[in-house]
């Protein structure tokens, strides 16, 4: 007998296709003369689009050109549906989509969702106050107390990622409080316990989509379930303040429910 067409066996275009990252900044300049400041844009990749057909790429993963401070290449979204000014416009984003598919080709989106720049509205709306809308769009805990000089003690034991001798947590001197920064202090950690948030978080998929990206390449999308309890991480390395916390928000309690809900309200479509 032969088996029935699994997703394992039934071909898909994504499966098959060959998947080209670009990083923007330093891939191809479309500046020239006293323009030229050697940083990459949208149209320099346009202009390299046949080059890449002849490759035989059929998919460009673009990793990210959203508005941003660039304090992590881009990484630190500060405006999801804007592209940075260095990279180019909108309307430049909408030129590429098209030559791709002139050429038989599609735009697949680097996108972050796990954590927003500190510089986004979301935040410096969910920053004013305790009582802001948006103050549980990210996650803010209050110190676990005071050491003897009176420095605010963080909610747990959490290294950074990209800084291990420092807190994953910032300290909000207005409202008293600290906020999850997984990465590095600039770039705040979402609430994914937020339906709201959840629901801008679609909102920002469909508006990309509806341009004729073709997908999205997800970053670090295994870390937005947390451990609710935040609890303290083990001490695998006794000479330092902080310790790893990756067992409490990678692949999380809720990462395959949230996954689903981004298929069934979003991709499924």
């Amino acid at each position: 007998m032969t088996p029935p067409d699994s997703n394992y066996t039934t071909k898909k275009w994504w499966k098959e296709a060959i998947v080209y990252q670009i990083y923007p900044a330093s891939f191809k300049s479309s500046k020239i003369g006293k323009d030229a400041d050697g940083w990459g844009d949208v149209n320099g990749i346009i202009e390299k689009v046949p080059y890449l057909k002849n490759l035989g790429v059929d998919i460009i993963w673009l990793s990210p050109i959203y508005k941003s401070p660039q304090k992590d290449m881009g990484y630190d979204i500060a405006n999801y549906k804007f592209i940075d000014p260095r990279y180019g416009t909108l309307s430049d984003v909408d030129h590429l989509i098209k030559a791709l598919k002139d050429h038989g080709m599609k735009l697949m989106m680097d996108l972050v969702v796990n954590h927003t720049s500190d510089q986004h509205d979301w935040f410096l709306e969910s920053a004013k106050s305790k009582c802001s809308p948006k103050r549980n769009w990210y996650i803010w805990k209050p110190p676990k107390g005071f050491d003897s000089t009176g420095k605010p003690v963080p909610p747990n034991n959490w290294a950074q990622i990209l800084g291990d001798a420092r807190s994953a947590w910032t300290w909000h001197e207005g409202t008293q409080e600290f906020y999850l920064t997984l990465f590095s202090p600039e770039q705040v950690d979402l609430n994914w316990e937020n339906p709201e948030l959840v629901s801008a978080v679609y909102d920002v998929m469909e508006f990309w989509l509806r341009r004729g990206v073709a997908g999205f390449r997800m970053d670090v999308i295994n870390l937005i379930s947390k451990d609710q309890s935040f609890p303290d991480a083990p001490i695998l390395d006794p000479n330092s303040k902080y310790q790893p916390g990756e067992k409490f928000y990678t692949n999380g309690p809720r990462f395959h429910e949230f996954m689903h809900g981004i298929y069934d309200n979003v991709l499924s479509k």
